[in-house]
């Protein structure tokens, strides 16, 4: 009897990321911004004179000239994990998230960006691919050139763990803060644990550099849509501009980030 041919995962990969973002593999470049927000896309095009593909798919991209794609993947850990498995279909050289977290400490106002060294696993979706003891960490090479670009616009980071959570509505329970409080965490978002740990089973070098939007464990500081705008209109393009830089550099000056599995 004839064994049926199991599809494999490179052939999904392949199929789905231009039914994703409406654009073919070919288009996409080495390097990859990732963000959750339509209008980094658009200052992306617009900047660079590019197109945008994939208006109304649940992703939306665009490549530059110089070879840098930028997606929004959307919101959530799933969603992370779906856009880095999509992307073994191009295997990129590196890949940078482009996110926002709410500040866990006095030390970390809105306005700051965030270098993670690691993220805390709480949200669940990075259990499918490794086991829970396995850290989540990014490719320091590929954060040193981030660095090297905040330092050149004269700017301050921090450093420290963010806690990734599946929780979108949680800054009404006490418990889950102190949780928050215990883990010592420097953030909190939705994604970068789970970009760094199917970065890591996929073999793709990644990073995150994250702008404070809140701080949502006080009750003053619960982000809002009007704090939100703020935020987006003072920070926002540099964020974006940082992220442009970084990649592009690393690009024509990096030395190849090479991936080990142990």
């Amino acid at each position: 009897m004839v064994q049926p041919r199991k599809v494999t995962k490179l052939e999904i990969a392949r199929n789905w990321l231009p039914r994703y973002t409406g654009m073919a593999i070919d288009d996409f470049g080495e390097y990859v911004l990732l963000t959750n927000f339509s209008h980094y896309v658009q200052h992306f095009a617009e900047q660079f004179g590019c197109d945008i593909q994939g208006i109304g798919r649940p992703m939306q991209a665009a490549t530059n000239s110089a070879g840098l794609t930028i997606v929004n993947f959307g919101i959530g850990s799933p969603n992370a994990a779906i856009i880095m498995d999509l992307l073994t279909a191009r295997a990129p050289e590196g890949v940078l998230f482009l996110g926002k977290c709410g500040g866990l400490k006095t030390t970390t106002e809105i306005g700051h960006f965030i270098l993670p060294i690691a993220a805390i696993r709480g949200e669940g979706t990075s259990d499918d691919y490794f086991p829970p003891e396995v850290p989540a960490l990014p490719s320091f090479k590929l954060h040193k050139f981030v660095s090297d670009k905040i330092i050149q616009h004269g700017l301050e980071y921090r450093t420290g763990v963010i806690f990734t959570t599946n929780r979108r509505v949680w800054e009404h329970d006490e418990v889950f803060k102190e949780r928050l409080n215990v883990a010592t965490a420097i953030g909190i978002d939705m994604e970068t644990a789970t970009i760094f740990i199917v970065g890591h089973k996929n073999e793709i070098s990644r990073g995150a550099l994250l702008l404070v939007s809140d701080v949502p464990i006080t009750p003053e500081g619960v982000k809002t849509e009007e704090s939100d705008a703020k935020v987006t209109k003072q920070w926002a393009d540099l964020h974006l501009q940082i992220g442009i830089e970084a990649m592009t550099h690393l690009g024509k000056h990096g030395e190849p980030i090479k991936h080990f599995q142990y």
